[in-house]
């Protein structure tokens, strides 16, 4: 059984984003979403970003916890 360890910096590798803490830390400071703006209705994902994140969340992946951490850590200001 293969064991992947679904964390923050995976996530943003998995969108194919730079994934080091420093990179992580710039892209939320960024990047926010909107009071009632969902996560992928942001205009800053691509259109394969967009489909991962919505196929993710639809099939409650392995990924879902830390799309919500991304989607609350973007939120802050």
């Amino acid at each position: 059984m293969e064991v992947f360890n679904h964390n923050l910096e995976n996530l943003f590798q998995q969108l194919g984003l730079p994934s080091d803490s420093e990179a992580i830390t710039t892209f939320i400071a960024n990047h926010h979403l909107e009071a009632g703006e969902s996560l992928t209705s942001a205009g800053f994902w691509s259109a394969s970003q967009k489909q991962f994140l919505e196929e993710a969340k639809l099939q409650d992946a392995d990924w879902v916890e830390q799309i919500d951490t991304l989607d609350t850590l973007l939120r802050k200001s």
